[in-house]
């Protein structure tokens, strides 16, 4: 059953989980678990995703409950009003905070892809706060005698797909777990360690005006516990305590 963080008669928010995709993708057709049609017999009726999360992503998912509510929350979040903000956990020690204002390519969905439509970089940017650090005495990179990682608070202004997963990739400092942009001998590294298998991106809180009420609808939640565990045995345990919500 799925963790319900807030429902009333236009919208219901979960805690999608880790490994869980959105909805059915022809990328991946043999799954049969969905958060839509989880969430569809959770509750006895049709829901949309707003949104959405990457399949490794953990974290604040949004669904609307009728087509009139998914049209406005679509269009606040086409007209970027929609605050987000995310964990990670990544190679090195980026800066204490910073932006990343980098174009992106567009990338399609699987009936997009045939279409084989060119189109320029849209527009992308980041912000990042450095919330904890660790150097641990395990050497992974050839270069180095030792491994550094970090865990930062992400807030992305723009909504591109694989955004945050892309742009930390370019400033050098990949998530941990992302085995499409990231680096498969810290990810080993982290599965034999400390036993982790999954995308340590979370998103924790997304912030969005009510279509239908005008008040800021403000959605939360906690981390879930296998992004706890690896913070617990990186010693970040005050530092998950301590991570703000607010716009950084």
């Amino acid at each position: 059953m799925l963790d319900i963080l807030f429902q009333d008669e236009h919208f219901v928010a979960i805690h999608k989980p880790a490994g869980l995709l959105v909805h059915r993708s022809e990328l991946d057709r043999h799954e049969t678990r969905f958060a839509v049609q989880m969430l569809r017999e959770q509750l006895g009726r049709i829901v949309w995703p707003v949104h959405r999360l990457d399949r490794g992503t953990s974290g604040v998912l949004l669904f609307a409950l009728t087509h009139e509510a998914l049209i406005a929350a679509s269009a606040s979040f086409e007209t970027n009003q929609v605050s987000k903000q995310y964990l990670a956990v990544v190679r090195g020690w980026p800066p204490e905070r910073g932006s990343i204002d980098h174009p992106l390519s567009r990338q399609y969905d699987d009936y997009e892809r045939k279409l084989n439509t060119p189109a320029p970089p849209q527009e992308a940017l980041t912000h990042y706060q450095r919330l904890a650090t660790v150097e641990l005495p395990i050497q992974v990179d050839a270069r180095y005698p030792a491994s550094r990682y970090a865990l930062l608070a992400v807030q992305p202004e723009t909504g591109r797909r694989h955004q945050i997963r892309r742009h930390l990739k370019h400033i050098a400092h990949p998530i941990i777990g992302d085995a499409t942009h990231g680096k498969g001998q810290h990810n080993r590294m982290f599965q034999e360690q400390f036993g982790c298998h999954r995308l340590l991106l979370l998103c924790q809180s997304l912030s969005l005006p009510h279509p239908m009420t005008s008040e800021r609808l403000h959605l939360h939640t906690e981390v879930d516990d296998s992004f706890v565990a690896v913070c617990q045995k990186l010693g970040w345990s005050e530092a998950l305590v301590k991570a703000s919500i607010k716009p950084l």
